[in-house]
């Protein structure tokens, strides 16, 4: 999810289209949460570690 939100980070930055930044930048800040709750040791969607 961090890696898919940083590729349309890029897209929408080169080309110009702000709605693939905005989501972009949704996906990263809900990877990011959910890494840090996985590595906190805590269930993510049923799953002892998410990555």
């Amino acid at each position: 999810m961090i890696i898919l939100g940083i590729i349309l980070l890029v897209v929408g930055f080169i080309t110009g289209i702000n709605i693939l930044w905005t989501i972009g930048v949704i996906l990263l800040v809900i990877g990011a949460i959910l890494w840090i709750i996985g590595a906190m040791g805590h269930a993510v969607g049923g799953r002892r570690h998410y990555w």
